[in-house]
């Protein structure tokens, strides 16, 4: 998941260098990721209105899904 959640938010930036994805908690159903970015990239990751950080949780959730997992994105510091 950490992989994908990178390749997205990498292909979304200016500034693929600063982009840095942790894993911030994991239960045996579920994971909490942690996306930081470049305060500059930061609107190009939410989007308008917080579009495109929707769709990054909804790929996230259906990628989760496929193994009976729960996953939530928080995106920022």
């Amino acid at each position: 998941m950490e992989e994908l959640l990178t390749f997205i938010t990498k292909s979304l930036v200016e500034n693929p260098d600063e982009v840095v994805v942790t894993k911030v908690q994991e239960k045996e159903d579920s994971e909490m990721y942690n996306i930081e970015v470049d305060p500059a990239d930061m609107g190009r990751v939410i989007g308008r209105q917080g579009r495109i950080a929707k769709a990054i949780r909804t790929v996230a959730k259906s990628a989760a899904a496929r193994s009976n997992r729960k996953v939530i994105v928080n995106i920022g510091k």
